[in-house]
């Protein structure tokens, strides 16, 4: 896809004053201009979806549904947008869940005022943005690669994720499946089966599973 004389941006996070100060630095560029926002992962899917849309930058961690979850199902059901996952953690494992998502590159928030304009014009040209600690990260799970917990993370499917990072929030099962129209039946089934899957035996267990899967913050 040839690069547009004016990349068209979804700002996805649940903090104004962060969209705001993006959409300053954003817009004062010739090439590009923020045109969307949103305050979590899945008004950013639909937002995405529904309007011409060339890039979309998505916080990690929202309510509801995180901006990784959101960055998985957009890569799916649009491959031709293009994905940045901004974060205020060092977190490895944010860092590989967003580009296993589709992301094409990860800026922390500390240094968005100064990296995320680069970060747009890499992706947009096909190229990948890491922050420099980023990369050792990934030279070193090259190095180190059979770390055998990383097979659990693809035991969950996505809607089980969706629920367990409600549970996690503290949502009942009746929020949940208003929340996610299902019933509440599918809700515990879930449940169930998220117990079952990761060998847990309550919400605390559960909870500390959504930390380190960067579904929740700590």
């Amino acid at each position: 896809m040839p690069i547009p004389l004016v990349t068209r941006i979804l700002v996805a996070d649940d903090h104004p004053i962060v969209r705001s100060g993006l959409k300053k630095v954003i817009d004062a560029q010739a090439d590009m201009e923020v045109v969307a926002e949103a305050a979590d992962g899945a008004e950013a899917v639909k937002k995405a979806l529904a309007d011409e849309i060339h890039l979309a930058i998505l916080d990690v961690s929202m309510p509801k549904t995180t901006g990784i979850q959101a960055a998985d199902e957009l890569h799916k059901r649009k491959p031709e947008l293009k994905l940045l996952m901004l974060s205020m953690y060092d977190s490895e494992q944010f860092l590989f869940e967003s580009l296993k998502a589709g992301a094409s590159g990860y800026v922390l928030k500390s240094d968005a005022d100064q990296d995320i304009v680069e970060a747009v014009r890499r992706t947009m040209r096909g190229q990948s943005f890491l922050y420099p600690s980023a990369i050792s990260t990934l030279v070193k799970d090259f190095v180190e690669r059979d770390r055998p917990e990383e097979e659990q993370f693809d035991v969950l499917t996505p809607r089980e994720l969706q629920v367990l990072k409600l549970i996690a929030e503290a949502y009942t099962s009746k929020q949940i499946a208003q929340e996610l129209v299902i019933s509440v039946k599918t809700v515990e089934r879930h449940r169930q089966n998220i117990l079952d899957k990761l060998g847990m035996s309550d919400r605390v267990e559960l909870t500390r599973y959504a930390i380190r899967r960067g579904l929740i913050q700590p």
